[in-house]
């Protein structure tokens, strides 16, 4: 079983980042605020709207059994889509609502998603650039204000899915997350993209100890790490972004295999490999592990953690 851990789908980019609002402007390219222009999918993306159905094409093209659908505040939120799709694929795809808790009205957001929509997880898309950061600056996951979210998914069992953010930007809290895991030792946790790794980062001596710091956080038995998005930090390398595969050898050294997830970031990753080399990668960057672990990372590990 190849199960995708991290992918979006949306019928439009219609979110709020820290430059602006985002939308669909045509030809794989978004809009942000009133002059920038940014490529998020490949040209052939006519409308920059990635639907569910075009995702099947892809896992059926390339063998992926099953596609894990989460959300962020850069496409925008999409929790009645995504729930639609699940619901209409089930045999296919699991997924995650999003959810601002700092926003008027989350806990709202939040009861409606786990109750009529049917969500078992939430995603939190932290990141400055491109996530609740950016749009909160002063944000703190420790803040007593959202300790109620943590209470309430800790209670249900719910998955929480986080990025992070870049190494030592406003949104990497790797402290406040260890308080949090430390508060409520049955929550479940997924940290995005491997706690982004970079070739700066690595060069970097304080960087990379916060790089590691956060890696460790997966020691703990109820910590995941998904590995979406790596070569989009390697792009300067190019194919096959050899350097994927030593961050993820030195984060299966850390924490063990059974704690790495395979996942694409797909549409975004289409602008730098296709579908099919991205699930080449998946194999080739873990060929340093026997095939049973590698079998883990590739599907079985997500099968368990979000199934």
């Amino acid at each position: 079983m190849i199960i995708d851990a991290h992918a979006h789908i949306f019928p439009e980019v219609r979110g709020r980042i820290k430059d602006g609002i985002t939308r669909s402007a045509g030809y794989g390219k978004i809009r942000v605020g009133t002059d920038q222009i940014l490529r998020v999918l490949p040209p052939t993306a006519i409308e920059t709207v990635h639907p569910p159905e075009v995702l099947i094409e892809h896992m059926d093209w390339v063998g992926v059994d099953k596609t894990v659908l989460l959300q962020g505040a850069f496409y925008g939120e999409c929790n009645r889509y995504v729930a639609e799709a699940i619901h209409r694929w089930p045999d296919r795809f699991l997924g995650a609502a999003f959810l601002d808790p700092w926003s008027p009205g989350a806990r709202h957001m939040f009861d409606n998603a786990t109750g009529e929509l049917g969500f078992r997880a939430v995603k939190l898309e932290l990141s400055e650039a491109a996530g609740l950061s950016g749009v909160h600056p002063d944000l703190r996951l420790d803040d007593p204000d959202v300790a109620w979210l943590w209470e309430a998914m800790e209670q249900h069992n719910f998955l929480l899915t986080l990025d992070l953010g870049a190494i030592g930007s406003i949104s990497y809290q790797t402290a406040a997350i260890r308080n949090i895991i430390d508060q409520h030792p049955h929550l479940r946790v997924v940290i995005a993209h491997l706690c982004q790794p970079s070739p700066a980062a690595e060069q970097d001596e304080v960087l990379w100890k916060a790089w590691k710091e956060q890696i460790t956080l997966a020691q703990h038995p109820h910590v995941w790490l998904d590995t979406a998005a790596l070569p989009a930090y390697l792009a300067e390398e190019g194919y096959p972004f050899p350097s994927a595969r030593r961050y993820i050898q030195m984060a299966a050294d850390l924490v063990g295999a059974d704690k790495i997830m395979w996942g694409t970031d797909v549409p975004g990753l289409l602008t730098v490999a296709t579908y099919r080399q991205l699930v080449d990668l998946g194999w080739a960057h873990t060929d340093f592990l026997s095939s049973e672990d590698q079998k883990k990372i590739m599907g079985l590990n997500a099968a368990e953690v979000y199934g």
